[in-house]
């Protein structure tokens, strides 16, 4: 992999590579950009097949991270840290504390939290040696289990895709059909739920559907059988590159709202949903409640403050249907500019700013 070449075409600022032999930490800690402020993005640990898809999926979710908090409006860059591991059977403190102290040496560029393959427990150990943490017990002044938050989000940005849809946000009478039914989709089933939408669900776990069915009145299908279903709108809450070439073609729905990430397979799923007229609610701005949440604990947390602005997920879909029909263009690339132009306006203010102060500092 050409490291260099890969980081000059999406202009990122940094690779850092951390390795402690006496815990067996291998890690790559990936800043995309931070022209809105310090790059925020999660540890995730995986048993990755190679170094080099360790680095391609630290860039790729750093690059993303940018993307997620430039349209959630945080003054945050994106970065992401990629653990090489079994997140079962590999963890030890010493690897997080250690982890920690890469962190910290980085001195407020990077700040990390919760992600795939690693806990509440595992931030505890970071936040042990740096503060540039989030997501830790709620003993250190975290918001705690961040999934209801997210759940939320969802649950407005639906209604804004309802809006777009039908003309109205009112989901009362509506057919959701919910693919996962998770910690984030349970709540969004409650939501709906209480809101009169009737549900039709999905998973893997018939547990997880038990629960559904028996708390929310849901109708279950099979996992197979949850594209056909003639419903209003479509939530995907599980798997990533769900939409694709073979699930496209079976859709009923006119809106597709869910928490599920990197949901479409390919860009061009993107374009074909905009040709067929489904609404598709981007998921990295409808799933942003979670992060939003997190980054509400670097100015101390309040939760109130911090559900104010995940409310505001429901303003930032309208913005990216208005661009999408001001400019005629599928709305993932609609909530790409939003997020790129919020950037190039801050980095545009910056470069004046400190023009006019060298000016000032050489009396021009």
């Amino acid at each position: 992999m050409e490291i260099f070449k890969y980081m000059e075409k999406y202009d990122y600022e940094q690779v850092v590579f951390c390795q402690d032999e006496a815990s067996g930490l291998k890690a790559i800690i990936a800043i995309h950009d931070t022209t809105l402020g310090p790059a925020l993005g999660g540890a995730r640990m995986w048993t990755y097949a190679t170094e080099e898809n360790a680095i391609e999926d630290a860039l790729r979710l750093a690059r993303g991270m940018t993307y997620k908090n430039a349209a959630a409006g945080l003054n945050l860059g994106g970065g992401k840290t990629v653990i090489i591991g079994d997140p079962f059977t590999d963890k030890n403190e010493e690897m997080f504390r250690a982890l920690g102290r890469f962190i910290q040496g980085l001195n407020g560029r990077y700040i990390t939290a919760e992600d795939v393959g690693t806990t509440v427990t595992d931030m505890d150990l970071i936040h042990e040696e740096t503060n540039y943490v989030t997501g830790i017990s709620p003993a250190f002044g975290s918001s705690g289990n961040p999934s209801p938050v997210t759940a939320f989000g969802v649950y407005r940005g639906m209604k804004a895709a309802a809006k777009e849809a039908f003309g109205t946000d009112i989901l009362d009478g509506r057919t959701v059909s919910v693919q996962g039914l998770g910690n984030v989709a349970y709540k969004l089933c409650e939501y709906l739920h209480n809101e009169g939408a009737k549900l039709i669900v999905t998973d893997i776990n018939q547990a997880a559907i038990d629960r559904v069915v028996t708390d929310f009145g849901a109708a279950a299908v099979s996992p197979d059988e949850i594209y056909v279903q003639d419903v209003d709108i479509f939530s995907p809450c599980a798997l990533g590159a769900i939409l694709n070439d073979d699930t496209i073609p079976q859709l009923k729905a006119k809106v597709i709202a869910g928490s599920a990430n990197n949901q479409l397979q390919e860009s061009r799923h993107g374009d074909q949903l905009h040709e067929l007229g489904i609404v598709y609610a981007p998921d990295y701005v409808i799933n942003a409640g979670g992060v939003i949440n997190v980054a509400d604990e670097l100015y101390g947390y309040d939760k109130d403050r911090a559900m104010k602005r995940v409310e505001g997920i429901y303003d930032s879909i309208e913005k990216i249907f208005s661009i999408s029909k001001r400019d005629n263009i599928p709305t993932y690339i609609a909530a790409n500019r939003l997020a790129e132009d919020r950037i190039a306006r801050v980095a545009k203010s910056r470069s004046q700013f400190l023009k006019n102060e060298k000016n000032i500092l050489h009396g021009r």
